[in-house]
């Protein structure tokens, strides 16, 4: 059965069917071929009741809160105090790239949305700094991918709705996992700085960083509400993104006065066909999942690698290379709908943390974010700013190779993503 998946998955993506289909229509083909059965009114019902789940009213309320932060004041705001606070290191523009992605992604989840912000604001002061355009254009391609990773994150929320994991330690792991992918991207900015021979940018006084600070003060209390929000047990992640969009609205509409009715109107709509995308594919790849569990795949797989006497490390080492295929050709949350569920229980099943896996998941799911011939955010990052594929492509490598690495260690060092977790839980 995994077999004629995989089949018949791969011929339509290479067809150029869309990716509701390339997940649909395996789906249906398996329970035409051996669940006929099953009658009709059972599959309308496992679709509508796959995305029938309040954990997932988050992702539509980050969505909007990260279209009102982008195209607002609050993600400049940001952008300006991470740089008034690192700017003076060496490349310092470089640093406030990966800082400001950073910052972003704590309020909004999204990595797409943060390439967008990122590049419009910091593209042109990079080139104006020194920079290459290739290294320029890869930084802020690959420093996205934090968003992902610093919480909320709309793949999290994903990833714990199909495995049950815990949202929040889930949030939890991923500050430390985002942090040390930040800090390896600020390595290379600091080399290549070094290497191009950049100048340090103009000395900041404290007064002036104390007003940029104050300035930045509604911005900066965004991730303070939803992250103080979560772990002091006041609200739920859900509440948490509801709450994000209340303060979103209140800060741009009343505070910075950047919004009128007509663009709320469009950033609301926006907005709603990001949802509505997402949730047509967690639809049918819940129905893929269903029916990937009744064939028994994850037992298939288990008492595969036992006959091959093949144990965590190995296995680890098979996940990585199937996310790293599949991030090639297809969006993060088909590859997250279409390999977790059989790899999950057999993750579990050889003692791997749920909370540690979901941490390679999603690091696997951003490195695939960045990676030709297909990234999402490389054709982000091409419309935004102009810049032909090619070259964003020749700017990326070196950041993917750089992520694989820190992949590698966050794989086979557990204790980096379960240590805030264990501190926050137990």
């Amino acid at each position: 059965m995994l077999v004629l998946i995989i089949l018949l998955a791969v011929l339509l993506l290479f067809a150029g069917f869309e990716m509701f289909l390339v997940l649909g229509w395996p789906a249906l083909l398996i329970k035409s071929s051996f669940y006929a059965t099953i009658p009709n009114p059972a599959i309308i019902q496992k679709l509508v009741g796959g995305i029938n789940h309040t954990t997932l009213l988050a992702i539509p309320f980050f969505i909007l809160a990260a279209h009102l932060m982008g195209s607002g004041q609050i993600a400049k705001q940001l952008t300006n105090c991470v740089k008034l606070l690192i700017g003076r290191t060496p490349g310092g523009v470089g640093h406030t790239v990966v800082g400001g992605s950073m910052a972003f992604g704590s309020v909004s989840g999204s990595a797409p949305a943060t390439v967008a912000a990122m590049g419009g604001m910091l593209y042109p002061e990079m080139r104006k700094s020194g920079f290459s355009e290739k290294f320029s254009l890869g930084l802020i391609v690959s420093s996205a991918e934090t968003a992902l990773l610093i919480p909320p994150s709309i793949t999290f929320i994903i990833y714990g709705w199909i495995t049950g994991t815990s949202i929040a330690k889930l949030f939890a792991g991923g500050i430390a996992v985002g942090l040390f992918l930040g800090l390896a991207f600020s390595v290379m900015v600091w080399l290549e700085a070094k290497r191009k021979g950049i100048a340090r940018s103009e000395r900041t006084s404290f007064a002036d960083k104390l007003k940029g600070i104050r300035a930045a003060g509604w911005a900066l209390g965004m991730p303070v509400i939803i992250l103080g929000g979560i772990y002091s047990g006041v609200f739920t992640p859900t509440e948490a993104a509801a709450v994000s969009v209340v303060y979103a609205v209140i800060v741009e509409s009343l505070v910075y006065r950047e919004f009128t009715w007509k663009k709320l109107f469009d950033v609301v709509e926006k907005s709603a066909v990001s949802t509505a995308i997402i949730f047509v594919l967690l639809a049918v790849g819940g129905l893929l999942s269903f029916f990937v569990t009744l064939g028994q795949v994850p037992t298939h797989i288990t008492n595969f690698l036992d006959a091959a006497h093949a144990g965590p490390v190995a296995f680890l080492i098979f996940v990585n290379i199937c996310f790293l295929i599949a991030g090639m050709f297809i969006d993060p949350n088909s590859a997250q709908l279409i390999l977790v569920p059989p790899l999950f229980p057999v993750a579990t099943a050889l003692g791997v943390d749920p909370v540690h896996f979901g941490m390679i998941v999603t690091l696997n799911i951003s490195l695939g974010m960045i990676t030709p011939p297909f990234g999402l955010d490389i054709f982000v990052a091409a419309s935004t700013l102009g810049k032909p594929v090619m070259s964003i492509i020749q700017g990326v490598w070196p950041f993917v190779i750089v992520n694989i690495l820190v992949l590698l260690v966050v794989t086979y060092v557990p204790d980096l993503s379960l240590f805030i977790p264990r501190l926050i839980f137990n």
